[in-house]
C-alpha cells in the first residue's frame, strides 16, 4: 500500500506517489507527470561534517538514457559524466532550496533525482524540480518549504504554462520560476528580446501558479511528512562576538573593509584575524570557528554601512557602475576578440568560426536537440582572483555562467541561412570581483562583431543586489555589485538584453523570497545601467558587426543543388567529393535537401569546388562549353574530365580543325582545354568537340 496525490497542472495530471519506493531514504517520491517518471529521494547525515562553515547540499539530476528508448553511445554503453543539460538542472534545484535550510545546520545533504522516462510534453527537469522539494518537505530533514516550480512560454503574447515540446518551439521565452508561499525565490530566463513590463508579468503569473501547487503539497505534508529531526547548532557563540569586538570596535572593521581594491581589503582581514588568534590562543573552541565569525562580522559590517549609511565598500553610491572600458581586436590571428572591464573583473572573448560540420552533436534526452550551432564557454583559472590552485577542467559553476552567456546571445544570432556558420566563443576570466557572466556578456557581443557575424543587435548584462533589513519594506537595491556584496548581500540578480529587451535573467538569493517592488526595483536598475553601458562603454569601441569575415577566418559559399544530385556529386564511398576537396583543398558539407557549403580560407580554391561541382550536377546539352582535363588517349580521340566523376569524349575528327593523323600530335595527358557539347550520338552518347569551340 502506498499514498497517491493528483491534480491537474497545466493541462496534465501531475501525481506523487509516496511511500511506494526507496523507503530508507529521509524522504522519497515518484513523481509522474503525463509520462514522465522521476524519482526525487532526499537523505540527510545523522552528524555535522567535521571542519566546515558551509551548509553540505549535493544535487545530483541523473539523467538515464532508457528513458527515451536509447543505448548511450560511445564504446562504454553506460552513462557517464553528466550532460551540460544535467548540471544546470542541478543548479537550477539548488538556488531556491539552499536558502530554506537553516543557516547553522552542517548536515550532509543529498537530493537524488533520477529520470526513468520521458515524455516530451512533460519536462524531466520541472518534474525533478517539484519532486525534490516534496521529497524535503516530508522528510525530517528541517526545510523551511515547501516551494514550487513553474516554466512560463510566451506565444503571440500569451503566456503558456509548463509549455510542450511544440510550444517551446514557438516560444520566445523560456522562464523558470520558484516561489515560496509569500515571495518568489529563484528567477531563470532566456527571450527574445522581451519587454521588462512583460517580463515582471510572466513572473507573478508563474508565483500565482506556484501558489496552487504549494498548497498541493501542504496535503501531502499533512499526511505523510515526518517530524523534523533535531540538530547540532554549528552557530557561533554570541559571547566570541562580543568578544572581538572588544579587541576589533565596528570602526576598525569598518576601515578594514572600506576599500574598492580587493588584495587591499584581504590584507586588512588578514591581519585583524591574526590579531584575534593571538588574542583567543588558550580558546580552543573559540579558534575553530574563528574564520566564520570574522566572516560574519565582516557582513554585519557591511550590511550596516549599505542599508543604514548607504555607504558602499568602494565609495560609490547606491546606483553607480564601477569603472568601464572596452576594446576589441586584442589579440592577433584569431576570428574575432575582445576585452570588457568593470573595475576589478575583467572578461577577454575570443570568437571561432567554423562551418556548420563542427556544431557540437547533442546525445541526451531532448530529442529535438541534436546539435548546437553556438557554444559559449567559459574559464575561471585561479589567478583572476589571485589564488593558486591546479586547473581540474570546467566545474559546476563555469558551466553555468558559460550557459546563462549563451542563452543571453542565442536571441540576437543570425540564421543558419543567413550566416551558416558553426560559433564558438571563450571568454577567458583575466580578474574576477563581482559578476563575471555579465562581463562575458558583454565581451562576447562585442567579440562576435569584430569577428563579422551579423548579430541584430548589441547585448549587455549586469548585476543587482540586495540588502535587507527587518521588514519587507526595509531593503536597498545595489546596481553592479562587487564580489564583497555578492558575498555578504542577499541577492545576485543578473540581467542581460539589448536596448529593445531582456534577452536572459539569472537570479541567487539567500534569503527567503523576494517581494514584487524589490523585483521590479532590482529590473529597472539593470535596464538603466545596461542602457549605459551600451551606449557609452560598448558602441564607442566596436558600433557594428563588421561587413565581412576576418582575413584568417574560413569562407564559405553556400549553394543548392538538386537533393536527387547528392550521390553523383559524394560518388561511390565518397570518391569524387573528397577528389574535390584533394585537389582545392575546402571542406564540403551537403545536407540532405541539396543545400551545399563550401568552406576555405582560400578564394580561389572555393571557387573552383563550387565550379566542379556545378559541372557535376549540370546535365549536357548541346552548346554547352566545359573545361576538361585529358585522362585518357586513345587512337580514336581522347576522354576528357570536366570535374571528378564526370567525363566526355571528343572524336579524333573533332580535336582540331586541320587534320590530326595521331592524337599524340596534338594532346598528351593533364593538358586542360575546353570543349563543347554536340548533343547525342547515334549511340545515345554524348559526343564532345575542341574545334567548334569558337562558334
Amino acid at each position: 500500500m502506498y499514498n497517491k496525490y493528483e491534480m491537474e497542472l497545466a493541462g496534465r495530471t501531475l501525481r506523487v506517489d509516496v511511500n511506494r519506493v526507496a523507503k530508507q531514504a529521509n524522504g522519497a517520491v515518484l513523481m509522474h507527470y503525463g509520462e514522465t517518471t522521476v524519482l526525487c529521494t532526499a537523505t540527510a547525515s545523522e552528524k555535522p561534517r567535521d571542519g566546515i562553515d558551509f551548509f553540505p547540499l549535493s544535487v545530483e539530476y541523473n539523467e538515464r538514457m532508457y528513458s527515451v528508448g536509447k543505448i548511450p553511445g560511445g564504446f562504454n554503453k553506460r552513462e557517464g559524466k553528466a550532460s551540460e543539460n544535467a548540471v544546470l538542472t542541478d543548479r537550477v534545484i539548488d538556488r531556491p532550496m539552499r536558502p530554506l535550510f537553516p543557516k547553522d545546520y552542517r548536515n550532509d545533504v543529498t537530493l537524488e533525482n533520477l529520470v526513468m522516462s520521458v515524455d516530451p510534453d512533460c519536462s524531466p527537469e520541472l518534474t525533478a524540480m517539484l519532486g525534490a522539494a516534496i521529497a524535503v518537505s516530508i522528510s525530517d530533514i528541517p526545510f523551511d518549504g515547501p516551494i514550487s516550480t513553474t516554466q512560463v512560454g510566451l506565444i503571440e503574447e500569451q503566456f503558456v504554462f509548463n509549455p510542450t515540446a511544440e510550444q517551446k518551439e514557438a516560444s520566445r521565452m523560456a522562464l523558470t520560476v520558484a516561489s515560496t508561499r509569500e515571495k518568489v525565490i529563484m528567477i531563470e530566463a532566456g527571450a527574445e528580446e522581451v519587454p521588462e513590463a512583460q517580463m515582471i508579468e510572466a513572473i507573478f503569473a508563474a508565483h500565482e501558479l506556484n501558489q496552487k501547487v504549494i498548497a498541493f503539497i501542504d496535503t501531502i505534508v499533512a499526511e505523510c511528512g515526518k517530524q523534523k529531526h533535531t540538530y547540532d547548532s554549528c552557530a557561533v557563540p554570541e559571547e566570541l562576538f562580543e568578544a572581538i569586538k572588544e579587541i576589533v570596535p565596528p570602526t576598525e572593521m569598518e576601515e578594514a573593509v572600506f576599500t574598492d581594491d580587493k588584495q587591499t581589503r584581504e590584507e586588512n582581514i588578514r591581519v585583524i584575524k591574526e590579531k584575534l588568534e593571538e588574542a583567543f590562543a588558550e580558546k580552543e573552541e573559540w579558534l575553530e570557528v574563528l574564520g566564520e565569525a570574522v566572516y560574519q562580522y565582516q557582513k554585519k559590517t557591511v550590511r550596516k554601512m549599505i542599508l543604514k549609511d548607504h555607504k558602499r565598500p568602494d565609495g560609490r553610491a547606491i546606483d553607480q557602475i564601477r569603472p568601464l572600458a572596452a576594446e576589441v581586436d586584442l589579440i592577433p590571428r584569431v576570428h574575432g576578440s575582445a576585452m570588457f572591464t568593470r573595475g576589478q573583473t575583467q572578461i577577454c572573448t575570443v570568437t571561432t568560426l567554423a562551418p556548420l560540420s563542427e556544431a557540437q552533436r547533442l546525445d541526451g534526452l531532448d530529442e529535438s536537440e541534436t546539435s548546437k550551432r553556438y557554444m559559449h564557454h567559459y574559464n575561471f583559472p585561479s589567478y583572476s582572483v589571485g589564488e593558486t590552485k591546479p586547473s581540474r577542467g570546467p566545474g559546476r559553476r563555469e558551466i553555468g555562467h558559460g550557459a546563462l552567456a549563451e542563452r543571453a546571445l542565442l536571441p540576437v544570432l543570425p540564421s543558419e541561412a543567413e550566416f551558416p556558420y558553426a560559433i564558438r566563443t571563450v571568454s577567458e576570466t583575466f580578474e574576477s570581483n563581482g559578476s563575471t557572466s555579465q562581463a562575458s556578456v558583454c565581451a562576447s557581443s562585442m567579440s562576435l562583431m569584430t569577428a563579422g557575424v551579423p548579430i541584430k543587435a548589441a547585448v549587455a548584462g549586469i548585476s543587482a543586489g540586495l540588502v535587507t533589513g527587518d521588514t519587507d519594506e526595509d531593503y536597498l537595491v545595489l546596481t553592479d555589485i562587487q564580489g564583497l556584496e555578492d558575498f555578504f548581500g542577499d541577492m545576485d540578480f543578473k540581467v542581460a538584453g539589448t536596448h529593445k529587451g531582456i534577452t536572459a535573467i539569472q537570479m541567487d538569493i539567500k534569503i527567503h523570497g523576494l517581494t514584487r517592488p524589490i523585483i521590479e526595483e532590482a529590473i529597472a536598475a539593470t535596464k538603466k545601467a545596461r542602457t549605459y553601458i551600451l551606449d557609452e562603454v560598448m558602441n564607442p569601441a566596436i558600433a557594428e558587426p563588421r561587413p565581412e569575415v576576418g582575413e584568417y577566418a574560413p569562407k564559405i559559399i553556400q549553394m543548392q543543388i538538386d537533393p536527387q544530385k547528392i550521390g553523383d556529386v559524394v560518388g561511390q564511398r565518397g570518391k569524387t567529393i573528397n577528389a574535390i576537396i584533394e585537389e582545392t583543398g575546402v571542406k564540403i558539407d551537403i545536407e540532405d535537401d541539396g543545400a551545399v557549403s563550401i568552406c576555405g580560407t582560400e578564394q580561389e580554391g572555393m571557387d573552383k569546388a563550387a565550379k566542379l561541382i556545378s559541372t557535376i550536377v549540370t546535365e549536357f546539352e548541346a552548346g554547352q562549353v566545359f573545361e576538361g582535363k585529358v585522362v585518357s588517349i586513345k587512337d580514336f580521340g581522347v576522354f576528357l574530365e570536366f570535374a571528378p566523376g564526370k567525363e566526355g569524349m571528343v572524336h579524333i575528327s573533332k580535336i582540331a580543325k586541320h587534320r590530326v593523323n595521331k592524337v599524340e600530335d596534338v594532346l598528351k595527358m593533364g593538358d586542360v582545354v575546353k570543349a563543347v557539347c554536340l548533343g547525342k550520338d547515334k549511340m545515345g552518347r554524348f559526343s564532345f568537340s575542341m574545334r567548334d569551340v569558337a562558334e
